[in-house]
């Protein structure tokens, strides 16, 4: 998921993505540059394996 959000920030240099993408940076030491960042995509990942979202597409 990081290298996409890295490509489309090439394209679009959206402050915002860039941003979200600093606070995901790995460190040297193995941690994120924002250590909440970690946690948040543990729980979104264990949102989506245990089937608390719904990921199908729908448009109002």
């Amino acid at each position: 998921m990081f290298v996409y959000l890295e490509e489309v920030f090439a394209r679009t240099q959206s402050d915002d993505l860039g941003a979200l993408l600093g606070g995901m940076s790995l460190l040297a030491d193995g941690g994120t540059a924002d250590p909440a960042a970690w946690a948040d995509w543990e729980a979104a990942v264990r949102r989506v394996v245990e089937g608390e979202v719904d990921l199908e597409l729908s448009l109002r």
